[in-house]
């Protein structure tokens, strides 16, 4: 079966409070963005000992680092420098706490894309030596606000890369938001489930505006009893970490939302993530994986 995890600043930047509700709901795993008010690239040796010491005898790990790795401008060779060295940070950090996945991305979405596939391409050239060197493995995320913004590009770009460490993350919710995309279940799960390395687990809705937002966790336009079904039988073993994005009374802003972290964004987070695992067991208590 799937083990569940939380990215870390959907709760708290409070390490401690992450790893409390991690406990109180018996996740396997924390994937790790911001964390003490730090992006992950941040991160000192003395954020890493503290991190440690919190998961000391709790049977918690660390199953990634939600790296910002090239939501960036492709067209700023500078962003484009800074980083590579966010990869080799994050790829450091991930070293330290005992994980090989870092989260990655592929531009800011220019409208353009298949014109400048082979830029993206090219762009990965160095990314790729990092990678194979650190032992790392790039999951590549579908998201609606960069170039690979649907499940159909993702796969591709896996393909055309062409590496065993270059793999996907799915995001149902993502699909859900990106122009040309499919119904995130089934259609672009089948897209995506032989290539797919981690997944993550969020949901949305419409307004009365008729604009998507975020919204708890199986209260939305997402099949998500559907898709914890379809994971179970078709053997999924590995991660998928809860990143819900919705907050009670409050709706977090698109420059949050695109460049998540900090105190801003973990605010009310803690209450939004407990709301949204009590719905994922309920689920999973339904289908008899409880």
């Amino acid at each position: 079966m799937f083990k569940l995890a939380v990215i870390s600043d959907e709760v708290s930047q409070d390490f401690k409070t992450v790893v409390q509700v991690a406990k109180d709901y018996r996740l396997a795993a924390i994937e790790i963005r911001s964390v003490f008010n730090k992006p992950p690239q941040a991160l000192d040796d003395r954020d890493v000992e503290a991190i440690k010491r919190e998961l000391d005898d709790t049977g918690i790990v660390i199953c990634g680092i939600a790296t910002p790795f090239y939501k960036c401008d492709i067209d700023n060779p500078q962003e484009r420098q800074e980083h590579l060295q966010i990869l080799r940070n994050c790829a450091a950090l991930a070293q330290k706490l005992g994980t090989n996945l870092l989260r990655c991305f592929a531009f800011w979405n220019t409208g353009r894309t298949e014109e400048r596939w082979n830029e993206i391409l090219d762009a990965f050239e160095e990314p790729l030596k990092i990678a194979e060197g650190e032992g790392m493995i790039l999951g590549m995320e579908n998201e609606h606000s960069t170039s690979l913004a649907t499940a159909a590009l993702t796969r591709r770009f896996v393909e055309e890369i062409d590496r065993p460490y270059v793999r996907a993350i799915w995001d149902p919710a993502n699909e859900l938001y990106a122009e040309g995309g499919v119904t995130p279940y089934p259609d672009g799960y089948e897209l995506l489930k032989d290539v797919m390395v981690h997944g993550h687990i969020k949901d949305a809705d419409r307004n009365a505006s008729g604009e998507l937002e975020s919204v708890p966790v199986g209260e939305g336009l997402i099949d998500w009893k559907g898709q914890f079904r379809r994971y179970l039988e078709d053997g999924y073993t590995g991660y998928l970490s809860l990143e819900t994005h919705w907050r009670p009374k409050v709706r977090l802003s698109e420059e949050l939302l695109n460049r998540p972290g900090g105190a801003a964004f973990s605010e009310a987070g803690e209450e939004a993530t407990r709301y949204c695992l009590e719905n994922i067991r309920r689920m999973l208590d339904e289908l008899g994986a409880g």
